[in-house]
């Protein structure tokens, strides 16, 4: 199992997890992870996923970018894209393998669309500069995020915890996106996401936990980890038909694909 989205960086895990964050992920691998991929939002958070990532190695990787709330709230524009293009610069010593999470999130009140625009192609355009993968998020704003994707065909982009329909699946498919789905997948009041996993190319599609947030059922509610990501495995598979084990096997391959890792450690 693969966990291409999760955020180990999450102060919950040492405020709520007996042993904190380290007993966690002890406990993620020994329940058959054998990759993750620790999350960005914003400078320090991607600072410190790089710093988690490298006490794993060859196990947990790391991705720095500042997410579309995080980023609308930046007063140094300059400044904190200076500090991600250098971060993405030394990306090999601080094993990181993505720019993320970046993109639109609609859903608040007091959401400044301009801004988060400009943020997200200014981070775009750091992807296209260094030549990694982007981590899109992408909430309640489908059609501007595919709009921005559109603009930088040169860089490869999964929308990760896809919320939208079947119908924007195969549209981004066509721009050359990946899809990664969470635990929403096993949701009950959740047909359009599993009708549009049905519908995703297996070498397009990834799985994720999003943990603490998004605990797929019969957990949901819970804090999340990449240990429960077997239930989205298996619901996942069965949106699309597939046993558990063969959309594990693809949904890893292609992960490191993605990500340009060369193997993992068993």
């Amino acid at each position: 199992m693969f966990d291409t989205h999760a955020h180990y960086n999450n102060g919950r895990y040492d405020a709520e997890y007996p042993g904190g964050v380290k007993a966690m992920i002890r406990d993620v691998y020994a329940a058959g992870v054998t990759g993750v991929v620790n999350v960005g939002w914003d400078i320090e958070s991607s600072k410190l996923a790089s710093a988690q990532s490298m006490e794993y190695p060859g196990r947990m990787y790391a991705a720095a970018g500042m997410h579309p709330s995080d980023a609308q709230k930046v007063r140094r524009f300059d400044a904190s894209l200076a500090e991600l293009d250098e971060l993405l610069a030394k990306r090999r010593e601080l094993n990181i393998v993505a720019l993320g999470e970046i993109g639109l999130d609609y859903h608040y009140e007091d959401t400044d669309r301009i801004k988060q625009k400009i943020m997200f192609r200014k981070q775009m355009e750091l992807a296209e500069k260094h030549g990694v993968p982007v981590i899109i998020h992408d909430r309640d704003a489908h059609a501007d995020s595919l709009a921005v994707i559109r603009e930088f065909p040169a860089v490869t982009c999964v929308l990760h915890s896809f919320s939208g329909s079947a119908e924007m699946a195969k549209e981004a498919v066509s721009l050359g996106c990946y899809i990664s789905f969470s635990g929403t997948v096993s949701f009950k009041n959740a047909p359009k996401v599993r009708a549009a996993a049905a519908v995703v190319p297996k070498d397009r599609l990834l799985v994720e936990t999003d943990c603490p947030y998004l605990a797929p059922h019969p957990h949901r509610g819970e804090m999340n980890h990449s240990g429960l990501m077997r239930f989205t495995l298996e619901a996942l598979a069965a949106a699309r038909g597939e046993t558990p084990e063969e959309t594990e096997r693809i949904t890893t391959e292609n992960a490191l694909r993605f990500f340009g890792i060369e193997g993992i450690k068993e």
